[in-house]
């Protein structure tokens, strides 16, 4: 498979991750054989350096350094949270208006690779804006109603806790359609039959940061795939972002590749 690449110059490159993959190698994953940074280092024959990370079963913009200095500067602008990230989410239920919730978060951990860790720290600041964006009223069965509600989601982080967003959703008992940890398993399950997506309705549409070399300022998008595009076309929405169904590339003072 060949990854698209969204973005490209001498210094960094980003890229729109597929859902399903991993970022990079893992050991929890041993009979995993795709991963995203030896693939487009292959792709592009260059090495490439993490920065941030998207969860496997998570979409859309991710970015890469094209050198251990270049990944120390982008580095920390994440930590800084000089990055300003936008997300798109189906949920389940009707989300009628937007706030921002400010609710802290304790660390998940794997039973396995953190059983070493030190002791549990308290909760972590974490915030999200939200903006609801579209709902629809679909009229098939799932669980004891007779029809299932939807809403199409704007969501900014302002930390980056693991699974904040899904975990943030679920707290406002609106989960994520496809949140196979945290969500709603029948929801789940609707949406493949009835729909024909099983993907996390969770995708990272838009990264803005300043470029860690030249200092101007970049945003990139990422488009939808096609499962996403199935779904927004038979709610109805796909006329909310025509953009994100069909761009391939949006970046102030960048190259396309």
């Amino acid at each position: 498979m060949v990854i698209e690449v969204l973005y490209r110059d001498e210094h960094l490159v980003a890229v729109n991750k597929p859902s399903g993959w991993l970022v990079h190698r893992s050991w929890l994953d041993r009979h995993e054989t795709r991963f995203m940074m030896q693939t487009v280092r292959d792709q592009i024959g260059q090495h490439v350096f993490t920065v941030h990370r998207l969860d496997r079963p998570t979409s859309g913009v991710l970015l890469m350094a094209l050198s251990s200095e270049v990944a120390r500067l982008l580095s920390q602008q994440f930590e800084q949270h000089r990055v300003q990230k936008t997300y798109h989410a189906v949920v389940r239920g009707y989300v009628q208006e937007g706030a921002t919730l400010d609710y802290p978060l304790t660390e998940e951990r794997d039973k396995i690779a953190d059983k070493h860790a030190t002791a549990d720290k308290g909760p972590q600041p974490a915030v999200t804006h939200y903006r609801p964006l579209a709902q629809v009223e679909m009229p098939v069965a799932i669980g004891r109603y007779d029809s299932a509600r939807y809403s199409l989601l704007e969501l900014k982080p302002e930390n980056g806790r693991k699974h904040q967003l899904r975990r943030h959703m679920v707290h406002l008992r609106h989960p994520i359609i496809g949140d196979s940890k945290h969500g709603d398993l029948r929801q789940n399950r609707g949406m493949a039959q009835h729909f024909g997506c099983a993907r996390l309705m969770l995708h990272a549409s838009h990264l803005q940061l300043n470029h860690p070399v030249t200092g101007e300022p970049l945003q990139i998008s990422a488009r939808w795939d096609e499962p996403w595009q199935g779904v927004m076309a038979q709610f109805g929405w796909a006329g909310v972002f025509p953009e994100l169904a069909g761009v391939e590339f949006s970046a102030a003072n960048g190259q396309d590749s």
